[in-house]
């Protein structure tokens, strides 16, 4: 089950409050503003500050 539409339009990065997109690969939501890279896992993104990974670019 992928994530639905809704979730996607009204999920923010917990940092800046930035909406986030789905990477090319859907491994994970990214915040363009702070670089972060919210991982999703089993279908649930986690949308915790410490469990995210900085993009270089």
């Amino acid at each position: 089950m992928a994530l639905s539409k809704e979730l996607l339009d009204i999920l923010v990065c917990p940092l800046d409050k930035t909406p986030v997109k789905l990477t090319p690969d859907g491994s994970g939501l990214k915040c363009f503003a702070c670089r972060r890279v919210y991982p999703i896992r089993d279908d649930i993104p986690v949308m915790l500050i410490d469990e995210a990974r900085i993009e270089a670019q």
